[in-house]
């Protein structure tokens, strides 16, 4: 019998069930922390806090540091790779603002030194992993092709993604062109952080919910399935968690098809569905509202019992379905730690 990883999450994302579930927590370097607050007034702009080792390692660490996750994840940004490739990135009150990706001219305007460029964030990951205890595993991640590409063609966030999805149905084998980049980016991205001590990966597809069926596998499903057998080729034991965020009946499709590990799901995914037919097939990760996280007291207790009861009985990580709010006080995520120890 092969012996098991000795770190509680990758226990987990093997498939062992375990009485207290392992947990770390989307976002949880964030500005609900004072201290993560003080560590950003510290650094220049939201990009240069990012590519600063130093104080990225710190904004990594210091969630673990106070409330004992199991795990810290890379404090980074999924925008980084556009930047790398040559697109102008900034950060604003409203969120990612970029110079949108114009269709008509395709790819001719990234120019970037790609992943190379993103050296700082390969020293983060050092630097956190050396800072962790050795029982803590870390996390790296990405943005999967689809999300990545809605903000390089948007230009930022979008509520109808019309541009993105024009490009996609108008001219297919000029998007092909674009996540085929984006995939060869995010490969040589992960496998850069994994090779610097990142222990597992997570792969963010934010925006997966929006696209229909057809277009979900084509432009979701196989860029993830690429991404996951590249990396397996060089780095067969790293767990990869998909995060296929809205994808409602297609969580099953992602699950059996994609090649990820372990499935995080978001709060829209009822227990049950993910018990039988989710977890049945793989390690499932969450799923617990923010907002529950942000109230506290009896429904945060009672939204936690729910999850642990549902899912407890396999692999499973506890995680939210979305990311910490900046509104959480910290004392609600310590109350949750005191939950989950039980």
């Amino acid at each position: 019998m092969a012996k098991k990883a000795a770190k509680r999450l990758l226990r987990a994302l093997a498939g062992d069930a375990m009485a207290r579930p392992p947990w770390w927590l989307m976002r949880q370097a964030g500005r609900y922390l004072p201290e993560y607050r003080a560590l950003r007034a510290r650094a220049g702009s939201f990009v240069e806090f990012c590519l600063s080792p130093a104080l990225a390692a710190e904004a990594t660490v210091q969630p673990v540091r106070r409330f004992g996750m199991d795990a810290g994840i890379l404090f980074a940004d999924i925008l980084l790779v556009a930047r790398a490739l040559g697109q102008p990135l900034d950060y604003t009150e409203d969120g990612p603002q970029l110079a949108p990706l114009d269709p008509a001219s395709g790819l001719r305007s990234l120019n970037g030194a790609g992943v190379a460029a993103l050296a700082p964030v390969y020293e983060t990951v050092r630097l956190a992993r050396a800072e962790l205890p050795a029982d803590v595993a870390l996390i790296g991640f990405a943005g999967a092709p689809w999300t990545v590409a809605t903000y390089m063609v948007e230009g930022g966030a979008s509520r109808d993604f019309r541009r993105v999805k024009g490009w996609a149905y108008r001219d297919p084998a000029g998007f092909t062109a674009l996540i085929d980049l984006l995939v060869d980016a995010t490969v040589g991205y992960l496998a850069e952080q994994i090779a610097a001590g990142a222990d597992a990966v997570q792969l963010f597809d934010s925006w997966a919910g929006v696209l229909p069926d057809c277009e979900f596998t084509r432009w979701v499903i196989k860029p993830t399935r690429e991404i996951a057998q590249r990396l397996k080729r060089r780095f067969p034991t790293v767990p990869i968690i998909g995060f296929p965020r809205g994808a409602g009946f297609l969580y099953e499709r992602y699950a059996a098809e994609s090649g990820v590990d372990a499935l995080g799901l978001d709060t829209t995914v009822p227990l049950a569905v993910a018990r039988e037919r989710l977890q049945s097939r793989l390690p499932v990760q969450g799923n617990l509202d923010p907002v529950a996280l942000v109230v506290g007291g009896r429904a945060l207790d009672e939204a936690v019992a729910a999850i642990r009861d549902g899912l407890g009985g396999g692999g499973f990580v506890f995680n939210l379905g979305h990311g910490v709010l900046p509104q959480t006080p910290p004392e609600n995520i310590a109350a949750l730690a005191r939950l989950l120890a039980r």
